[in-house]
C-alpha cells in the first residue's frame, strides 16, 4: 500500500534541501535575502514542487533530475503568495502559522523579496549547468512564464479583483481560478512530464489531470475559508466573505462547492489510469487535495 506521509516527507525534504542550498549560494547576508529565506522556507506543504516530481516519475520510472525546475516553482509560488498578502491584495496578516512577510519586515522589503523569488526561478531554470537539453530547457522556462505571467496566473490575480464588485457566473468564476491558482498547477505537472519524455497522449491525459487538480484545489481552499480551522490553517478564515470575493461556496453554496471538489478529484484521478502504480503518488496528491484541513 502507498504511504503517502511518508513520500511527502521524503520529497518536502528534497525540495527543502535544494532550495536552501539555492539560497545559501551567494555570501551576502542581507534584509532581502532573510525576508526571502522567511517566506520560503515558512513551512508550505510543496505540492507543487512535489507535483512536478511525481508526474515525472509516472511518465519515466528512470530517474530524471527535475528537482532544479520544481524549486523554481516553488519560488514562483512563493513570491505569489507574498504579493497576495500584501495591504493592495488581500491585506493578510498570517501566513502558515507566521506574520506574512510584509508583517515580519515592512511593506517595501516584502515587495522586494517577492520580486527576488520570482527573478531567482527564472535564474534557476537558465543555468547552463542544468543537464537539459537547451530546446527543452527553454519549453520549461516558456510554460512557466506562461503560468505565471498576464496568460495565466497574474491574470487570475486581476480578475479577482476586479470582480470584488460584482458577482460572477459559475463559468467565469471557473475561468478566474483556472487562471489564478490552475495555470500554476498545469505547469508544475506539464514541466515534470515534458522533462521525463512524456508522449503527447500521456501529456493530454497528466494536463486533463492537473486541470482539474488546480480547480479542486481552489474550490476546497474557498470552503475552507469558510468552515475552515484558522489553527489547522496558519491563516485567518471569513476573509473572501469580507472582502466581497466570488467563491465556490457563495455562488453554489458550501454542499455544492465539496460535492464539486469531490467529482473534479474522480475525473483527475481516472485520467491517470493508464499509468498504473507508477502514478500512485499523483493519485494520493489529488485524494489529499479534496480530505485536506489546511
Amino acid at each position: 500500500m502507498f504511504d503517502f506521509k511518508k513520500y511527502m516527507k521524503i520529497q518536502q525534504r528534497r525540495v527543502n534541501e535544494k532550495l536552501t542550498a539555492l539560497l545559501a549560494k551567494t555570501r551576502q547576508k542581507s534584509r532581502l535575502l532573510s525576508a526571502m529565506h522567511y517566506s520560503l522556507m515558512a513551512g508550505g506543504k510543496r505540492i507543487r514542487p512535489v507535483l512536478c516530481i511525481s508526474a515525472a516519475s509516472a511518465v519515466n520510472d528512470t530517474y530524471v533530475d527535475v528537482l532544479p525546475v520544481a524549486c523554481a516553482i516553488e519560488c514562483i509560488h512563493t513570491y505569489s503568495l507574498i504579493h497576495d498578502d500584501l495591504p493592495a491584495m488581500d491585506n493578510d496578516d498570517i501566513r502558515r502559522g507566521n506574520p506574512t512577510c510584509h508583517k515580519a519586515f515592512d511593506e517595501a522589503t516584502a515587495i522586494l523579496a517577492g520580486d527576488a523569488l520570482l527573478t531567482l526561478a527564472f535564474e534557476i531554470l537558465s543555468d547552463k549547468a542544468l543537464s537539459y537539453l537547451p530546446d527543452l530547457q527553454l519549453e520549461i522556462i516558456r510554460i512557466l512564464a506562461n503560468a505565471a505571467g498576464p496568460f495565466g496566473m497574474i491574470e487570475g490575480q486581476m480578475r479577482d479583483i476586479e470582480s470584488e464588485t460584482r458577482q460572477l457566473k459559475e463559468n467565469e468564476l471557473e475561468h478566474l481560478h483556472n487562471l489564478k491558482t490552475g495555470a500554476l498547477i498545469s505547469a508544475s505537472v506539464n514541466a515534470g512530464a515534458i522533462l521525463a519524455k512524456a508522449t503527447k497522449d500521456q501529456q493530454q491525459q497528466l494536463n486533463v489531470y492537473a486541470q482539474n487538480i488546480g480547480l479542486a484545489f481552489q474550490v476546497i481552499d474557498d470552503v475552507l475559508n469558510v468552515k475552515g480551522d484558522p489553527k489547522r490553517l496558519g491563516k485567518a478564515v471569513g476573509t473572501d466573505s469580507d472582502l466581497q470575493k466570488n467563491t465556490y461556496p457563495g455562488l453554489i453554496g458550501l454542499d455544492r462547492a465539496e460535492e464539486k471538489a469531490r467529482d473534479l478529484v474522480q475525473h483527475a484521478v481516472e485520467s491517470v489510469q493508464n499509468f498504473d502504480n507508477r502514478a500512485e503518488p499523483l493519485r494520493a496528491i489529488a485524494n489529499y487535495i479534496v480530505r485536506r484541513d489546511h
